[in-house]
């Protein structure tokens, strides 16, 4: 197809290859341009979709990787073909700038090409044969040869600040798809738009490559009972889920409590602590604190890797950077959130702060409405560990200033923060000694641990890590970002003793 400029969505379901109506409807509520209607998801369309996945499972999983390879790519294309109204739609959904959303949908086409050309590499297959020893004694071995398998159904939830990458087509759509697993995703009500036109997409990559129908479900907005049935159904074999920590533990214990229980991949958000090393901060402390706050704002400081909390050593340098912080955050300009909710959540993490007699306030703003400016505080080190409050993420750009009196008590504090998504050390090479003490804390606290950066970029290549251990993510050793992350819907399966003509395709 060409590129539309505009896209007016008709606010339908996508079960299986049919775009499907349901009574109740719900309004978008856009950062600006009009309101669209949606249909609200039912449980019902939960039990179609996840039917037609497992019908589909049986072809699509059997499938040669060249096949889904292509199915992958075909989506890609469509995307593509689709740039100009996608950003359209995506903008005024969520108040991100043209920029962001263009950006996000060519890393959400390259993911996908990433995962067709992972695939037909055959290396995450991890295949394995140990050939038979008849003559072995006591007793002779049988021939046994090992290979990875698609797990079945997927659910996906789309999250509210990733539209495209980690949404309908997102990392976890596509890895899941590129493991020979169908998907069944349900769809952010804050941008529903922009959901129904990559599951347009899809539905034409599916119509034009031959693949099941099934292999594909959108389920629009939808209240609390259709996220609990759709990771309860019995047919769900997993789940992917980017989100707050209260929501998506709420949905890793129902997939805990099933008859068979399921796993539940959740990443769940970080506040991604940066140590201030004392030979960096004597060094370059402005350049430091400028950087912080370009990081601390990006985006509305609407990342799960934003950086909230900067450990330092009490003194001048640290002075030095709190007072660099303060002025490149006094030129930030107020953002728009992605939704009210989000927004209003933001004061509310704002208000933990204010209400606290031991935090002092660097640089204090207000923001109304949809609308965020950016915020400072400062706390030293034994009354931020009294207080555990602190240590939650605020989703937005506030940021979190934490004085310490020695490079000791900055190892004691590293010690004490929960699992996170990454962890961030400022050092020169005079501070080696003391970054050799924190690099054995911080890689048991973090999936990615980072020298003398800012974590809000997230590589999507073959050695990214975005998880950790929890709160960060539910399940430590996976990744939601980068190959590694189809291993989450995969399972090793033996096979001994089969005839040439019995194994899969992979293992002949």
């Amino acid at each position: 197809m060409t590129d539309r400029a505009e896209f007016t969505p008709h606010g339908k379901h996508l079960i299986a290859g049919e775009w499907i109506a349901s009574k109740e409807q719900f309004s978008s509520e856009p950062a600006h341009g009009p309101t669209h209607s949606f249909s609200v998801g039912t449980v019902d369309l939960v039990n179609q979709a996840a039917e037609a996945a497992e019908e589909a499972f049986w072809s699509y999983a059997y499938s040669t990787r060249e096949f889904r390879a292509n199915f992958l790519e075909a989506i890609a294309d469509e995307i593509e073909a689709r740039g100009v109204a996608i950003t359209q739609i995506g903008t005024q959904e969520t108040g991100l700038p043209e920029a962001r959303l263009n950006g996000e949908r060519g890393r959400t086409t390259s993911q996908l090409r990433l995962f067709a050309s992972h695939i037909r590499k055959g290396d995450y297959l991890d295949r394995r044969h140990d050939p038979a020893l008849p003559d072995r004694q006591p007793a002779p071995r049988p021939d046994i040869r090992l290979v990875e398998r698609p797990i079945g159904p997927v659910a996906v939830f789309g999250a509210s600040n990733f539209p495209l990458a980690f949404s309908t087509a997102g990392g976890d759509t596509a890895a899941a798809l590129a493991a020979g697993c169908p998907v069944v995703v349900k769809g952010h009500s804050a941008h529903p738009g922009t959901g129904e036109i990559i599951a347009e997409a899809i539905h034409a990559a599916i119509a034009k490559t031959g693949v099941h129908p099934g292999v594909f479900s959108l389920i629009q907005g939808g209240r609390r009972d259709v996220g609990t049935a759709l990771v309860q159904h019995p047919l769900i074999k997993a789940v992917g889920f980017t989100g707050s920590l209260a929501g998506g533990r709420a949905l890793f214990d129902l997939c805990a409590q099933r008859p068979e229980p399921i796993p539940f991949f959740g990443e769940l958000g970080s506040v991604n602590p940066m140590f201030v090393l004392p030979g960096a901060a004597k060094a370059r402390a402005e350049e430091l604190g400028t950087g912080w706050a370009g990081s601390l704002a990006m985006g509305a400081g609407q990342f799960c890797t934003n950086p909230g909390i900067a450990v330092v050593l009490e003194g001048s340098d640290a002075d030095r950077f709190v007072a660099s912080t303060t002025k490149a955050l006094s030129q930030v300009g107020p953002q728009t959130m992605l939704t009210d909710g989000i927004a209003k959540a933001y004061r509310d993490g704002q208000a933990r702060f204010k209400g606290r007699n031991a935090v002092k306030p660097i640089y204090e703003t207000v923001s109304e409405g949809r609308e965020a400016n950016p915020n400072l505080y400062e706390i030293t080190g034994d009354k931020f560990l009294a207080d555990h409050a602190l240590s939650e993420e605020v989703f937005g750009p506030l940021g979190l200033v934490v004085r310490v009196g020695s490079v000791d008590e900055m190892q004691h504090m590293a010690r004490n923060f929960e699992g996170q998504l990454t962890a961030t050390i400022h050092m020169d090479a005079a501070d080696t000694e003391a970054a050799q003490k924190l690099v054995p804390v911080l890689e048991r606290k973090a999936g990615r641990v980072l020298v003398n950066g800012f974590p809000t970029g997230v590589e999507v290549v073959d050695s990214m890590v975005h998880g950790g251990p929890y709160p960060a993510s539910t399940n430590f050793g996976a990744t939601s970002v980068g190959t590694m992350s189809i291993r989450r819907f995969l399972r090793p399966v033996s096979y001994q003793n089969f005839p040439e003509a019995l194994l899969p395709e992979d293992l002949r």
